[in-house]
C-alpha cells in the first residue's frame, strides 16, 4: 500500500467529526464533490471500505484505524507547533480521556488539578463504563482511557493504575426488610430477590458479586433500578431503593454514620484499573499520564507509579 495522502486522511477525519459530507465540506472550505472524491481515492488506495454513508456517517473497522492515525498526526502537529513556538489555530493542547463515572466521582478530577498548566492543557473527558472505555480508544475519539482491560488496544501502551474496591451495602431499614436469610438466597435472581440498584444496563458489578456468592449459578434479582450517576447511585442505595456495590471512598463515610450497612464485610469486589494511551511522543499526554499514575497510587491499592 502506498503512503496515505494527508489531505485525504484529514478529509476522512473531518467527515467523521462533522457527521456528513456536506458539513465536512463546509468545515474544509471545499465542495461536497471534492470531499467525496478524496474519500473514494483514499478507499481505493487502502483497498478497504472506510466509511458507511449513513446520516451521521459510520466508520468501518478499517476506517477506525485510519481515523486514529489521523488524530495522532493532528496531535503530533500541534505538539510540534507548540514546541517551536508557532501559533496554532487549535489553541492549547487538548487531551481527550475516557474515564468511568466512579473514578470521576472519587479520585480522578482532583488528580487533574495537579497537572502543570505551563503550557496550558485542556481536558476533554468522555464518561464511559470502565469495561467499555477502550472502544473510544479504538475509534480514535480519545488519546487515553481508564479501563478495566489489561489488553492493549492496537497502537497503545497499558499500565496498571491499581485496584478500585467496591463494598456491597444497603440502608439499615432495607437490610432489615429484605435481607433476613442467607445473603446469596436474598440477592440471587428469582422473583423474591431484593431490589438492586445498577448504574445502567451494562453494569455487571452487582451480578458479579452475586455470582461470587452462588459460585456462578445466578446473578442479581430482576427488580433493578437504573441510576446512571455515581453520587446518585450512592444516594439511591442510602435512601433504601435497593442494595448495590458502592466505591469504598463513597461508602465508608456513610457506614461510619450508620446510613449504610455492609452486607458482606469479608467479601468486597475489587476491580483492577489500567491506563491505556496512544504510543505518541506527546509532552502533554506524557505529563497527564505521570500525574494520573501518581494520583492513582495514592487513591487505589496495588500499584507502583514508576512501573509502566
Amino acid at each position: 500500500m502506498d503512503e496515505l495522502p494527508l489531505d485525504q486522511v484529514r478529509t476522512l477525519l473531518a467527515v467523521v467529526d462533522a457527521g456528513t459530507l456536506d458539513a465536512a465540506a463546509t468545515a474544509l472550505h471545499v465542495t461536497p464533490s471534492a470531499v467525496s472524491q478524496r474519500l473514494k481515492a483514499l478507499e481505493q488506495r487502502t483497498g478497504r471500505v472506510l466509511l458507511l454513508r449513513t446520516k451521521p456517517v459510520r466508520l468501518t473497522g478499517s476506517g477506525e484505524v485510519v481515523v486514529r492515525y489521523a488524530r495522532q498526526l493532528a496531535r503530533l502537529e500541534r505538539d510540534a507547533r507548540a514546541e517551536l513556538g508557532l501559533a496554532s489555530e487549535h489553541g492549547p493542547a487538548r487531551v481527550p480521556i475516557a474515564v468511568n463515572a466512579d473514578s470521576l466521582a472519587t479520585w480522578f478530577l482532583p488528580a487533574l488539578t495537579r497537572v502543570p498548566q505551563d503550557p496550558p492543557i485542556c481536558f476533554e473527558l468522555h464518561r464511559e463504563d470502565e469495561a467499555h472505555t477502550t472502544a473510544l480508544l479504538r475509534e480514535g475519539q480519545v488519546m487515553a482511557a481508564v479501563t478495566s482491560s489489561p489488553d492493549p488496544v492496537a497502537g497503545c501502551l497499558v499500565r496498571l493504575l491499581g485496584v478500585a474496591r467496591y463494598l456491597p451495602v444497603a440502608a439499615p431499614e432495607f437490610a432489615a426488610r429484605h435481607l433476613t436469610g442467607a445473603l446469596a438466597d436474598d440477592l440471587a435472581d428469582d422473583r423474591g430477590a431484593a431490589p438492586t440498584v445498577v448504574f445502567d444496563r451494562r453494569d455487571d458489578l452487582q451480578d458479579a458479586f452475586v455470582r461470587s456468592l452462588t459460585r456462578g449459578r445466578s446473578g442479581a434479582g430482576r427488580i433493578r433500578h437504573l441510576v446512571p450517576a455515581s453520587d446518585g447511585f450512592r444516594d439511591a442505595v442510602a435512601a433504601g431503593l435497593g442494595w448495590g456495590l458502592v466505591p469504598e471512598p463513597q461508602a465508608v463515610p456513610l457506614l461510619r454514620t450508620g446510613r449504610l450497612v455492609e452486607l458482606a464485610p469479608a467479601r468486597p469486589l475489587d476491580v483492577p484499573l489500567y491506563w491505556q494511551q496512544w504510543k505518541l511522543d506527546s509532552p502533554a499526554l506524557s505529563t497527564v499520564a505521570e500525574v494520573i499514575a501518581r494520583a492513582a497510587a495514592e487513591a487505589l491499592s496495588g500499584t507502583d507509579p514508576g512501573h509502566g
